[in-house]
C-alpha cells in the first residue's frame, strides 16, 4: 500500500497508511503511516467493536497533523490484549499451533496460514514463479 500511497501523494492527495506490519511498511516507505501492534487482518480493531475501531481511526488521523517528515510514522497506543501471548498464536501456521499446544486465544476465524505459498489458480502459480523468486523479486524469497 505504501507504493500506492506515494503515487496518490504525487497527484496531490495526502495519504496515511494504517499498518500492523511495521517492517513491511518501512520497506515501502509510505508518505505517512500509523502503526498499531495488532494481529494482521485486524489492523482497525477487533471485529464487532465499533467504539474501539472509531477510536483507532481518529487516533490514526492525527498523523496528518503530527507527521512532518516524509516517511514518518506514529505508533498508536492501543493494546490487543493485556499481554503479548496472542503474537505466538497468530504467527504460526494452524498445524504448528495445534502441535505446540497453543490453541489460538484469538479464536482466529481468518483463512488458515500455511507455511507454503497458496495460489487461486495454476496460472497464478506460474506467473508468481516466473516474475518473482530467483528471477528478481527481493521480497518473494519464499518462491526460491
Amino acid at each position: 500500500m505504501g507504493l500506492i500511497a506515494r503515487a496518490i501523494e504525487e497527484a496531490g492527495v495526502p495519504t496515511l497508511t494504517l499498518t500492523s506490519a511495521l517492517s513491511i511498511t518501512r520497506s515501502v516507505n509510505p508518505p505517512r503511516a500509523a502503526f498499531l501492534d495488532y494481529p494482521l487482518g485486524r489492523t482497525a480493531g477487533p471485529p464487532h467493536a465499533p467504539a474501539i475501531q472509531r477510536r483507532i481511526l481518529l487516533d490514526a488521523l492525527t498523523g496528518f497533523e503530527t507527521i512532518t517528515e516524509p516517511g514518518g510514522f506514529i505508533e498508536l497506543d492501543h493494546a490487543w490484549s493485556a499481554n503479548d501471548d496472542w503474537k505466538e498464536a497468530v504467527m504460526r501456521p494452524q498445524g504448528a499451533r495445534a502441535e505446540s499446544g497453543n490453541l489460538d486465544a484469538l479464536e482466529d476465524d481468518r483463512t488458515a496460514r500455511l507455511d507454503v505459498p497458496q495460489y487461486q489458480t495454476e496460472e497464478d502459480r506460474r506467473l508468481a514463479q516466473t516474475n518473482g523468486g530467483a528471477s528478481g523479486c527481493p521480497t518473494c524469497v519464499f518462491l526460491d
